[in-house]
């Protein structure tokens, strides 16, 4: 999961130096990947997480096997303050709730690239 840490982290910075995409908090777990994420008023989400899905498959599939993602991805508009804190309580806690740390603290695999206004 180190190679598909380091490839999300260059995405993401790259997504923000080159096309005013903010990723904020962000947890990586075996399986899926949980994301805050802003774009511009022109922002196509479901294009961009095709473009993350392919740029993190490289570092993920071995010769010979079948597509890794599943179809589409599941979003939520997020509102208010309450709301980012409601759903980034959730998300960071899930390496927990998963048993694959006791310590939420332990998990290498979450961040937060950019800070993202949530005004």
């Amino acid at each position: 999961m180190d190679a598909v840490h380091a490839a999300f982290v260059a995405f993401a910075l790259q997504a923000s130096s080159q096309h005013s995409i903010a990723v904020g908090r962000y947890v990586i777990m075996p399986n899926h990947v949980h994301l805050f994420v802003r774009g511009p008023d022109d922002f196509q989400l479901g294009l961009w997480v095709g473009m993350l899905k392919q740029a993190l498959a490289k570092h993920i599939a071995l010769p010979g096997t079948s597509p890794i993602w599943q179809r589409g991805f599941f979003d939520h508009v997020l509102r208010n303050d309450e709301s980012y804190g409601n759903k980034w309580n959730y998300v960071k806690d899930n390496p927990v709730r998963a048993g694959l740390v006791s310590d939420l603290e332990k998990w290498p695999y979450s961040g937060e690239i950019v800070l993202i206004d949530r005004a």
